[in-house]
């Protein structure tokens, strides 16, 4: 497919999907804007959900074609029936003229500075907002991250209510309708989000968003906190009944459509024509402890914020579903507000879904990658005292290598193995043993290697097994047979430059010249 042909695919309403196959470092220097993010070596892992229909039309995208032709095949084995390459790859993008974005979840952070913009979300500047800590101002302060990511660190004094769960949860938290509520992200997207949706319950309370997060308060030489643990306590029935009454409402503005579990049933049994997504927004714990069979785990607030790591078919359906409807219909809202054109929410939730005989599932899957028993039959495995002169091969994520490997092991990262082998094992007679954390995705590498006529086998076990059978192990970057692009380490660990650098590329985001969201059509 030539770049006119695809600009034409994503300009149109066909369904379709767009996987850009590096790594995120070459990704986050400049992709096609609405691309997803797929590393080649995730395929096996990932696809089935991403994009979960095998008759969709799929566009593989990397640099000049190499791993479009090594991806081909793989997709073809997993059953998917139209998948074509951009001809030439991104050379041929940018000989076109075509334009490229940088950074990671561009549309959702497009979308959230035109929320800004359009609903004017009150702002708070970090040290006004220190000062106001210093004077023990009537405040509460909620950072609307991930529990990680707030652990991590956060503004002093903060609680932890991702973004998904702050109207369902808010008026456990406020004393009374006075008090300030500050919302707080690492940046500025989930900020303005978790504040708008606030403000949209229409509460008395003064509610603001903290001007560039953690970040922001970084630049102006402000403390973070480190290690908290604070969390918005166990669901009122008031807090609860609040949060239904605003979706009800939510539901009439925004034209929010529900299905039955009859009508999920028959949209799930309709996938192999069409892409359906299953996306349950509850916390971690609820989501363990029993979920719809097959639905996804995606928190709401990162749902909003990073849209295309959960759903990379834009026109395919969407249903959101949680413990009955409130967190689902809200979180379906701003779907609607991005402009996903056909979004919605399991009407009841899960318990309506059990009522139905529906199948439900506990703990967190963690499905085999695609190919991996018949990798395994025709793989063999050593054990860790088996080594012998081996050449070690660790295909973990590079950040996964330098905490622990096999001493004297060489990362390569799997998605370039084929390039790559040829200078870590320039001798194909001797054996190649290939490890990872767990053992699964380094058999799958090792029976590419055995295509290539290596005598590669697995680390039975994988590094995991060999730090339990009391091995030492090695840690650093410290035998690299590849660039290590495949993960890229946060602004905050850069210093500064690098996050005055971020929040000024988040809050040109608007201008741009990317294609705008669908927010502004929407609110007309």
């Amino acid at each position: 497919m030539n770049p006119e042909t695809l600009a034409a695919l994503m300009a149109s309403d066909t369904p379709h999907a767009v996987l850009d196959l590096r790594e995120r470092g070459a990704y986050q220097r400049g992709h096609i804007f609405r691309a997803t993010l797929l590393p080649r070596r995730e395929l096996e892992l990932r696809l089935p959900a991403l994009v979960p229909s095998p008759a969709v039309p799929i566009v593989l995208v990397d640099e000049d074609g190499a791993l479009a032709a090594l991806a081909g095949p793989t997709l073809a084995a997993m059953g998917y029936r139209d998948v074509r390459a951009l001809e030439g790859g991104l050379a041929a993008w940018r000989a076109a003229g075509r334009p490229l974005v940088q950074g990671v979840n561009v549309f959702s952070k497009v979308f959230g500075e035109q929320a800004l913009h359009h609903w004017k979300t009150p702002e708070i500047a970090p040290k006004d907002l220190a000062d106001r800590i210093a004077r023990r101002d009537d405040m509460v302060i909620v950072d609307s991250r991930t529990p990680e990511e707030y652990h991590r660190a956060c503004v002093p004094g903060a609680i932890s209510v991702p973004g998904g769960e702050l109207v369902f949860r808010i008026l456990d938290l406020v004393k009374s309708p006075e008090q300030t509520i500050v919302v707080h992200c690492g940046g500025r997207t989930r900020s303005y989000i978790g504040a708008e949706s606030l403000r949209r319950m229409g509460l008395p309370n003064p509610i603001v968003a903290l001007k560039n997060g953690t970040m922001g308060w970084d630049l102006a030489g402000l403390t973070l906190e480190r290690g908290a643990t604070r969390g918005a306590p166990a669901v009122s029935p008031r807090s609860r009944a609040a949060a239904a009454l605003v979706a009800k409402r939510v539901a009439a503005e925004d034209n929010v459509r529900f299905v039955t579990p009859a009508e999920l049933q028959a949209l799930l049994a309709r996938r192999a024509e069409r892409a359906v997504y299953l996306l349950d927004v509850r916390t971690r714990e609820e989501y363990g402890a029993g979920h719809i069979a097959g639905a996804v785990w995606s928190p709401g607030g990162q749902t909003v914020q990073a849209t295309d790591e959960y759903v990379a078919v834009r026109a395919g359906t969407i249903v959101l579903t949680c413990d009955g409807f409130a967190r689902a219909t809200l979180t379906a809202a701003w779907l609607r507000r991005m402009g996903f054109p056909d979004v919605a929410v399991l009407s009841g939730g899960l318990p309506a879904w059990t009522e139905a005989g529906g199948g439900i599932e506990t703990g967190h899957p963690s499905p085999a990658p695609f190919g991996y028993e018949a990798a395994r039959a025709a793989v063999p495995s050593v054990k860790p005292g088996e080594l012998g002169d081996a050449v070690v091969i660790d295909v973990d994520p590079s950040d996964a290598y330098a905490r622990g490997h096999v001493p004297g092991a060489t990362w390569v990262c799997r998605s370039r193995l084929e390039a790559r082998i040829g200078a870590v094992a320039p001798d194909r007679a001797r054996p190649v043993v290939v490890t990872c954390a767990d053992g699964r995705v380094s058999t799958l590498a090792a029976a590419t290697l055995r295509t290539l006529g290596y005598d590669a086998r697995v680390l039975e076990g994988g590094t995991r097994a060999w730090d339990a059978a009391g091995r030492p192990l090695e840690s650093g970057a410290t035998k690299l047979g590849d660039t290590p692009d495949d993960v890229v380490r946060r602004p905050h660990d850069h210093g500064r430059p690098a996050m005055e650098a971020y929040l000024a590329w988040e809050e040109a985001l608007d201008g741009q010249g990317v294609s705008p969201v669908d927010l502004l059509a929407w609110a007309r």
